[in-house]
C-alpha cells in the first residue's frame, strides 16, 4: 500500500507574525518558513505504517513555490521515499489543494492519504474532509491514534466525552491532530540520504487541476493591543460593580 502525506511550508510556528505596511498580507520576507507542524505529524505516522510493514511506499507531496524542496526534503530525511512538488507560487486554498491530492492519489494508486489536520497559516481544517468526500473514501479526522489491520485502519480521536475509536475500511484518508505522536529528529546521515532521493515535479494542469484562487483577501490586521487590567482587592462587592459600568454584566 502506498501512502500519499501532505507536507506544507509555513511560517515557523516560532516566528512573530508581521503584517505588510499596506495590510495585503502577512509579511513573509527574510523570515524563517517550517514544515508545518500537523503535517510533520502526518508524515511521522505515515514512516511508522510502512516500518511497521503495514505499508509499501510513503510519498510525500507539497504545493508550493521552489524552496518548498527544503520541506519536501525534511519529509525525506523523516523517512519518506519520495517526494513530489506541484510548483504553484499564490496562496492555495483547500478545495483546489483536495483536488490536486484527489488526482494524485489516483495516478499513484495510493491505498491511504494522510494530511495535517490543518495548517497554522490559515487554520482552515477544510483539505481532509473534503478529500474524502471528492474520492468517495472514508475519513478520519483529528487522529490521535492509529492501528492498521488487513484492510482496515482504526482511528482514535478525542471527543468531549472521552476517546473514540472508528475502524475505516482502505482506501481512506486521514487527518493528524497534535497527540497522534512526537516527530522524530532527523539525523544528518538521514540529511544527507534525503538528498539522495527522488523529488519529482509535477505541474497542476497535467493533472486537471486549476489552482487559481477564488477567494480574493480583502486585507490582513493584526489584533488589537491588550490593554491593562485592574486588580480589585477590596471586596466582591468592589468587583460586582466593576463589572456592572463596564456592561460585563446587568
Amino acid at each position: 500500500m502506498k501512502i500519499l502525506v501532505g507536507v506544507k511550508r509555513v511560517l515557523d510556528h516560532n516566528v512573530k507574525v508581521r503584517v505588510r505596511a499596506d495590510g495585503s498580507a502577512v509579511d513573509l520576507d527574510n523570515v524563517k518558513m517550517a514544515i508545518n507542524p500537523f503535517d510533520e505529524i502526518a508524515v511521522e505516522a505515515a514512516v511508522r505504517l510502512r516500518e511497521a510493514g503495514a505499508a509499501t511506499e510513503v510519498i510525500a507531496v507539497s504545493i508550493g513555490p521552489e524552496k518548498a524542496q527544503d520541506t519536501l526534503r525534511q519529509a525525506l530525511a523523516m523517512g519518506a521515499d519520495r517526494a513530489i512538488l506541484v510548483p504553484h507560487t499564490e496562496a492555495t486554498e483547500p478545495l483546489s489543494v483536495a483536488k490536486t491530492f484527489k488526482a494524485l492519489a489516483e495516478k499513484e494508486g495510493a491505498g491511504l492519504v494522510m494530511l495535517g489536520k490543518q495548517a497554522i497559516d490559515d487554520d482552515c481544517n477544510q483539505t481532509g474532509q473534503m478529500l474524502a468526500a471528492l474520492l468517495g473514501w472514508p475519513q478520519g479526522t483529528f487522529a490521535s491514534g492509529l492501528a492498521a489491520s488487513g484492510e482496515q485502519i482504526e482511528v482514535t480521536r478525542e471527543v468531549d466525552g472521552g476517546l473514540e475509536t472508528v475502524a475505516l475500511n482502505l482506501p481512506a484518508v486521514i487527518t493528524a491532530d497534535l497527540r497522534l505522536n512526537e516527530p522524530r529528529f532527523a539525523s544528518l546521515p538521514a540529511i544527507m540520504k534525503a538528498k539522495k532521493k527522488p523529488l519529482d515535479s509535477i505541474d497542476a494542469a497535467s493533472l486537471g487541476v486549476d489552482l487559481s484562487p477564488r477567494l480574493e483577501l480583502v486585507g490582513v490586521v493584526e489584533p488589537p493591543a491588550r490593554t491593562n487590567g485592574s486588580v480589585l482587592v477590596a471586596s466582591a462587592a468592589e468587583l460586582v460593580e466593576k463589572l456592572k459600568q463596564d456592561a460585563a454584566i446587568a
